[in-house]
C-alpha cells in the first residue's frame, strides 16, 4: 500500500467524502431503468470496482465506507473496503437510487411520457418518488455522515442516476446529481455520471458543502472502458 494511504490529510474543519458511483450492471448496458430493482454488477462492473478500489487504496487513508443497500452499490463498496484496509461496509437505504415506480424494469423507449412532470413535488405512479423527496433523502444522508466524521475521509458508494435524463424534464436528478445541486445550486446541471467516477465533497460546519473533485475516471484510462462507452449514464442508477 502506498505511504499516502496510511495517513489522512483531511483538515479537522471539514469531512472529506469520496462519493463513488457503483460499477456497471447488465441493465445499464441494456438501457433498462433500475431504480430500486436490485440488479447485481456484471463482470465489467466488477473490474471497474477493482480499478477504483486500487486507486483509493493509494490515496489518503479511508476511515469508513458507506453504501446504498442495493447490490450494485454494496458489492462495489465491499471491493473498495477490502482494498482500503478490510473495512466494514455500513449500509444506508437513504443512499438508494430514486424509486422510479412503474418505469422500473422498462427500457427507455417504453417509458411513458405520461409519467413526466415539470413539478418537482410530483410522485411517479407505482410507488415512485418525487424529485423533492429524493433530494431531501440523499442530501440529508450525506449531511449526517459529514456531521459524524469531522476530520476524516469517508467513501460513499451510491447511484449516478437521474437516468431518463434525456427523457425527463431538465431538472431530473439522481442521487449524485442531487448532491451536486446541493453543493452548487446555481451551477449548470451535470450530464454524464460514469460508473465508478470519483466525486469528492468537503462538508464544513454550518452545512457548507464544496466540491473538490468532480467526475474523475482517470483510473479507467488504460482499460478500454471509456473508449467503448462502458459505464456511460445510460439508465437510472
Amino acid at each position: 500500500m502506498a505511504e499516502s494511504s496510511l495517513n489522512s490529510s483531511v483538515d479537522q474543519t471539514y469531512t472529506e467524502i469520496v462519493v463513488v458511483r457503483h460499477g456497471e450492471t447488465s441493465w445499464n448496458a441494456e438501457r433498462k431503468i433500475q431504480g430500486h430493482i436490485d440488479v447485481e454488477l456484471n463482470d465489467a462492473g466488477r473490474q471497474q470496482a477493482v480499478r477504483v478500489a486500487e486507486r483509493l487504496s493509494k490515496e489518503p487513508r479511508i476511515s469508513y465506507v458507506y453504501s446504498s443497500d442495493l447490490k450494485r452499490a454494496f458489492e462495489t463498496a465491499q471491493i473498495i473496503a477490502a482494498k482500503c484496509g478490510n473495512l466494514e461496509v455500513i449500509t444506508d437505504p437513504d443512499l438508494r437510487e430514486r424509486h422510479l415506480g412503474d418505469m422500473q424494469g422498462l427500457v427507455y423507449q417504453e417509458a411513458s411520457k405520461a409519467f413526466l412532470s415539470n413539478r418537482t413535488d410530483v410522485d411517479i405512479p407505482g410507488g415512485g418518488e418525487s424529485l423533492d423527496k429524493l433530494y431531501d433523502r440523499c442530501t440529508s444522508a450525506l449531511q449526517r455522515i459529514g456531521d459524524k466524521h469531522k476530520g476524516e475521509r469517508v467513501v460513499v458508494v451510491t447511484h449516478g442516476g437521474g437516468g431518463l435524463f434525456r427523457y425527463m424534464v431538465s431538472t431530473a436528478l439522481g442521487v449524485i446529481r442531487s448532491l451536486y445541486e446541493r453543493a452548487r445550486p446555481k451551477a449548470r446541471k451535470v450530464d454524464k455520471i460514469l460508473n465508478t467516477s470519483v466525486n469528492v465533497f468537503r462538508l464544513f460546519d454550518g452545512d457548507k458543502w464544496r466540491i473538490h473533485v468532480w467526475g474523475d475516471v482517470t483510473h479507467l484510462d488504460q482499460t478500454g472502458f471509456l473508449k467503448s462507452g462502458f459505464g456511460g449514464d445510460r439508465t437510472s442508477g
